[in-house]
């Protein structure tokens, strides 16, 4: 009856094509923030693009981590729901705690060329089936709620783009 334990992750793309408020005030802060960041490690201008920071600057990859900081603000805004995915009732649903930013690219002189992700690990699932392209589940492990006979509430999310099983446990309990 139970497939399995999953995690899900969603990755979000934002550069200078986004249209919600909430993308185009993390791509306006990350971008800046690389901005004044990159400075450190491009002293003598030597270098436009981020990737060539990460081929010729030792440590360059720390930006990421840097630029993130930029976003912080705005994830804790989400209250730990992933932005855009929704369950079959419209409603966003998907409880997340862990996430990872990373720059995609950027240019120090290009703003339009800033591109960054944002991973997000939702909370674990009770993966109980998939209907077409999209998943039964219920929030948490409900292995043994479901082994004992009880009932338990349940959600159907539909598989898109970017959003994918990050992780998978039997459905067997011990």
């Amino acid at each position: 009856m139970v497939k399995g334990l999953i995690h899900l992750s969603y990755r979000k793309l934002i550069d200078a094509s986004s249209q919600k408020l909430w993308d185009k005030y993390v791509f306006d802060d990350t971008y800046m923030e690389f901005y004044m960041q990159a400075q450190f490690y491009n002293q003598e201008n030597k270098y436009n693009t981020f990737q060539e920071l990460l081929d010729n600057v030792a440590n360059a990859d720390r930006l990421h981590y840097q630029t993130s900081t930029a976003a912080i603000g705005y994830i804790r805004q989400l209250n730990g729901i992933v932005p855009d995915i929704t369950n079959r009732l419209g409603k966003l649903c998907l409880p997340f705690t862990l996430f990872k930013f990373e720059i995609v690219q950027s240019h120090v002189q290009k703003k339009e060329d800033h591109k960054v992700a944002i991973l997000f690990y939702s909370e674990p699932l009770t993966w109980l089936d998939t209907i077409d392209s999209t998943l039964l589940i219920a929030y948490g492990d409900q292995r043994e709620a479901l082994q004992a006979g009880k009932a338990i509430d349940t959600d159907m999310i539909t598989l898109q783009p970017y959003l994918s099983v990050s992780s998978f446990q039997r459905g067997e309990t011990a």
